[in-house]
C-alpha cells in the first residue's frame, strides 16, 4: 500500500508517517516509480506506534515495542524491553501523583488561609 493508504487506515497523517520513517521506526520500500510502499506489517507498527502515544508514551518509548513486533512476537509488549518501559512509564506517573497531591494540599493549604469558611471539596469547587 502507499502512504496515503497506510495513513488513511492507521487514522495518521502522511507527514508523521514520513517523520515515524525518519525516526527510524518504520521503514518503507521503494516501488520503481520511487513511491514509497507498505504492507499490513508496517500498518500494525503505526497502530502499536499510536495506541502508546495515546497514553501518554513518547516516540522513543514506543522504539522497544516496535523492535519487539519486528522480531517476530506477537505484541509488542511481548519483549524485555518492553516491559522496562511500562516499568519506568509507571515509576514516571507515580511521581506526577505524587506531586500533584503535593501542590493539591498546597492550593488547598492557601484557600484555607484565603477562605477560612470555605469548604473544600474533591472536585475542586469551594
Amino acid at each position: 500500500m502507499r502512504i496515503g493508504e497506510l495513513a488513511r487506515r492507521a487514522g495518521v497523517s502522511t507527514r508523521a508517517l514520513r517523520y515515524y520513517e525518519q525516526q527510524g521506526l518504520i521503514e518503507a520500500r521503494r516501488s520503481a516509480n520511487g513511491y514509497r510502499e507498505y504492507d499490513e506489517a508496517d500498518l500494525r507498527l503505526v497502530m502499536e506506534i499510536r495506541s502508546l502515544m495515546a497514553v501518554g508514551f513518547t516516540l522513543e518509548d514506543a522504539r522497544p515495542f516496535v523492535d519487539c513486533l519486528r522480531s517476530g512476537q506477537p505484541s509488542g509488549h511481548a519483549c524485555a524491553d518492553s516491559v522496562a518501559v511500562y516499568r519506568r512509564k509507571l515509576a514516571e506517573i507515580d511521581a506526577d501523583i505524587r506531586s500533584l497531591i503535593a501542590r493539591r494540599s498546597e492550593v488547598a493549604a492557601q484557600l484555607a488561609l484565603a477562605c477560612p469558611g470555605c469548604v473544600l471539596s474533591t472536585g475542586g469547587e469551594p
